[in-house]
Parts: C-alpha cells; sequence; structure tokens
C-alpha cells in the first residue's frame, strides 16, 4: 500500500445518529489503520454536532482521514437535538443521492489529480442504501454494516416467526396479559 494511487479508498457513510455514527467512525479508524485513506461522510447538521462534541480541533492532523458533509434536504432545526427520526429518513431517501454522486465526483477528480487515491469501496450503513446506486454507478464494491445490536438483529430474524405464533404485537397494556 505504498504510492496513493494504490491505497485504497473506502467512502463510509453512516446514518446520521449516534448509535450509528459511531459504530461506522470506528470501523472507519480500524481500516485506516489497516492503511486505507478515509472519507468520512457525514450530513452536514451531524457534522456540525460531531464539531461542537469532539472540538474543532477534532479534524486536525490526519490527511488520509477525511471528513465530508451532504446535506440531509431537512430545513435547520434545534443543533442540541436528534432530528426528527421519520422525517429524516423520508429526506435521505428522497435527497442524498444528487448529493452523494457529486461528492463522489468530486472524489473522483480530485483522485484523477493525484490528491487521492480513488475511490476503491463503499461502506454504507445498512440504511443509507441510495449509496448502493452511487458505489454500482461508479463500479466499486460495497460492503454493508448493520449497525443493530445482536439482540436487535434477532429480533428481525424472528419477527415473523412471534407474529405467526400470536406473540405479537402484544395485547393488552401489561406484558403479563400475554
Amino acid at each position: 500500500m505504498g504510492s496513493l494511487g494504490n491505497k485504497p479508498h473506502a467512502v463510509v457513510v453512516p446514518y446520521p445518529t449516534q448509535g450509528h455514527v459511531t459504530p461506522l467512525l470506528n470501523l472507519a479508524k480500524l481500516l485506516h489503520h489497516r492503511g486505507f485513506h478515509i472519507t468520512f461522510v457525514n450530513t452536514e447538521y451531524n457534522h456540525r454536532r460531531l464539531l461542537k462534541s469532539r472540538g474543532p480541533d477534532f479534524l486536525n492532523g490526519l490527511p488520509s482521514f477525511r471528513f465530508e458533509t451532504i446535506p440531509d434536504g431537512l430545513p435547520p432545526s434545534d443543533a442540541n437535538a436528534t432530528q426528527d427520526v421519520p422525517s429524516l429518513c423520508d429526506s435521505i431517501n428522497k435527497n442524498c443521492l444528487p448529493y452523494f454522486r457529486e461528492l463522489l465526483l468530486k472524489l473522483n477528480t480530485m483522485a484523477s489529480k493525484g490528491e487521492i487515491p480513488p475511490v476503491s469501496c463503499i461502506v454504507p450503513d445498512g440504511v443509507m442504501t441510495f449509496t448502493l446506486e452511487a458505489a454500482d454507478e461508479i463500479g466499486v464494491p460495497k460492503l454493508i454494516l448493520w449497525t443493530a445490536s445482536a439482540c436487535g438483529l434477532l429480533g428481525y430474524m424472528h419477527y415473523k416467526h412471534l407474529i405467526e405464533k400470536g406473540i405479537v404485537p402484544f395485547k393488552g397494556t401489561s406484558l403479563s396479559t400475554m
């Protein structure tokens, strides 16, 4: 992984909430430690919150670990609160693909000038599905990270069975009435 052109370049895209950003940031750090150039893509709103919580110097010092932003399509809101999740989900699905395409074009233009390695893969959060279309368009592999806990994953895997058995949805106001 010597020259800039041979260094792998992962574009990491978390869903913009803390429970998604943290595991993807940790994965990005691990990939960086293993020799990857990293572009970590936040929404503009979440990026401002990250800088506020980690400090203005948080981004200094690592030329091969860069942060980029894309708009989430929502109007400005309270900087100290989590955005409305249903609105955020809807807006991301409707609005982010063109901005992400534009970012990938910018990154590959920088790569053609020798400033960074070309994008070699995209690592999106499992719910940031718009990134998959963009990865296909530029012909790079994608590795999807599902950030749910093991307990959450088991719940998703067995939900249909629990419905078939009549266990969920719960009936009554107390779990003891099952």
